[in-house]
């Protein structure tokens, strides 16, 4: 993991218990590499993540802290951003889902890019608080779900954008069932992804390729392509 979650600084409960306060205090709003057009509380060396992600008390019941994916710019949702505000028509005048929506990076690009509604899931509280601040900051409106939606019906929408929500075995189990379910209920989806194991190639169509960097990548390493795609039903049981 990077440097800053590696931080030793003793913890400061206060912002622990206010993640807007210290996500705004030690992270840095910037653009978004490949994004020009949105800005994004990103963390850096000197974030000190650790101290937001730490459990607050050492109770054996604690929960285990949350890796905070939200606070960087994953390859699949800088795709899926990038593609809808290339493709304003993808988004523009529906209602959309930005599913697993970290800090809300592609769900912000569905706004700015002329989407009717945008609700953005995300189950971790810190994340959800970064959204906030994100959308705030970048000027669009978006509400926010901070539960996991994966186990029962989709919301009201016309489109669900699902990036990076492929990253381990488990997770894709629990979201492709509710994809299909999506697609049942006659909703668009579409997968911000970079080929990672887990991505189900065999109901995919690939509608573009961007090369972006991925968090996780060696500084110095030379992007990698990144695939937007629809996701399409299972014809095997049609």
């Amino acid at each position: 993991m990077d440097d800053d979650l590696a931080d030793n600084d003793a913890p400061d409960r206060c912002s622990r218990f206010d993640p807007a306060t210290f996500i705004k205090a030690n992270m840095r709003l910037v653009p978004v590499p490949a994004l020009p057009e949105i800005r994004f509380y990103t963390a850096h060396p000197g974030s000190g993540l650790r101290r937001l992600v730490e459990p607050e008390d050492d109770a054996e019941d604690a929960p285990e802290p949350q890796p905070p994916y939200w606070a960087y710019a994953w390859a699949g949702g800088t795709v899926l951003a990038r593609y809808v505000l290339d493709h304003p028509t993808t988004v523009a005048g529906r209602r959309v889902l930005d599913l697993g929506a970290g800090s809300g990076l592609v769900g912000i690009a569905a706004a700015k890019a002329g989407a009717r509604d945008v609700i953005a899931a995300e189950i971790d509280r810190n994340g959800v608080a970064a959204l906030e601040l994100n959308a705030a900051a970048n000027g669009v409106a978006i509400t926010i779900i901070g539960e996991d939606i994966t186990a029962g019906p989709p919301p009201a929408v016309d489109l669900v954008l699902a990036g990076d929500v492929f990253y381990g075995r488990d997770v894709a189990l629990r979201v492709i069932p509710f994809l299909d379910r999506c697609l049942a209920a006659g909703i668009d989806v579409l997968v911000g992804d970079p080929r990672r194991n887990d991505l189900p190639l065999s109901r995919l169509r690939l509608l573009a390729e961007y090369q972006v960097p991925d968090f996780g990548d060696a500084k110095g390493a030379a992007s990698k392509p990144s695939g937007v795609f629809s996701f399409e039903a299972d014809d095997r049981w049609r």
